[in-house]
């Protein structure tokens, strides 16, 4: 059973699932989808075409599936896509994608937005990702599984931000991160690894030991980035632990924009 207050507003053209609950003054529009059990407080407004997973929760002011601010946009069709178990705090806003890319802004499943969070166009943001209050990602960008921007981060369009990195508060990111990496300042530098959140996320200490020897490869040894690659691959530890570092050679070797340094 759904719970629609009264003075909500709700296209009959939108799709709801079982147990949705909608408060006051929320807005939701034509091509939405809504999932099981998700719950928009006061004062959201969902456009679509947007696609809604399971148990998500948005919270007042947030503006999500708005038309992407994009001058060549012309009005087409173009989604948002979002999976399931997502926070959304207040204020948070994200626009669908554009036909000039591709065609539709994806957020995976279990992440938080926190108040005033942005996510432009074009988007792919990972599982798991953490946004604080007042960080933002412009059009096309790629975020990885758990990485976290803290807050007032910025990151530049096109960027790639690689899995379980960390951006510190206020980095202001004009190139690629890779996995693992801690970033900080304006405009942002490698400072190392994320210790911390990898130690969180249960790796063992020898796997946090042969991330930061990849690490310094790359940062230290004063290599061309294609040399730093082949010395990893070719390193006593990549037999054993080629999962581990798989995802930070290939956050390198896709980097078009180069990697921050």
């Amino acid at each position: 059973m759904n719970h629609i207050d009264p003075l909500a507003v709700v296209s009959p053209d939108a799709i709801l699932g079982d147990n949705i609950e909608i408060g006051p003054w929320t807005v939701v529009g034509p091509g939405v989808v809504i999932g099981d059990n998700c719950k928009l407080e006061s004062h959201v407004v969902l456009k679509g075409p947007t696609t809604l997973g399971k148990n998500n929760h948005i919270f007042q002011f947030s503006s999500i599936g708005e038309a992407p601010p994009d001058r060549k946009y012309q009005g087409e069709p173009t989604t948002l896509t979002i999976g399931d178990d997502n926070v959304f705090r207040e204020g948070v806003t994200i626009h669908r994608g554009t036909v000039q890319d591709r065609s539709d802004t994806q957020i995976g499943s279990r992440c938080l937005f926190m108040a005033y969070a942005h996510v432009g166009h074009d988007s792919v943001i990972g599982d798991d990702v953490i946004f604080v209050n007042n960080s933002a990602v412009a059009g096309h960008v790629t975020v990885g599984d758990w990485a976290i921007l803290a807050g007032y981060s910025l990151v530049h369009q096109y960027c790639q931000i690689g899995a379980h990195s960390f951006c510190a508060f206020g980095s202001v990111i004009n190139q690629d991160v890779p996995a693992y990496t801690l970033v900080q300042g304006s405009p942002g530098s490698a400072k190392g690894i994320n210790k911390e959140g990898l130690s969180r996320r249960d790796y063992s200490r020898k796997e946090i030991s042969v991330i930061l020897k990849a690490y310094k490869r790359v940062y230290r040894q004063g290599l061309l980035l294609s040399e730093a690659i082949s010395a990893i691959e070719n390193s006593a530890d990549y037999n054993d632990y080629k999962q581990i570092l798989s995802p930070f050679i290939e956050s390198l070797a896709a980097s078009k924009r180069g990697i921050v340094r």
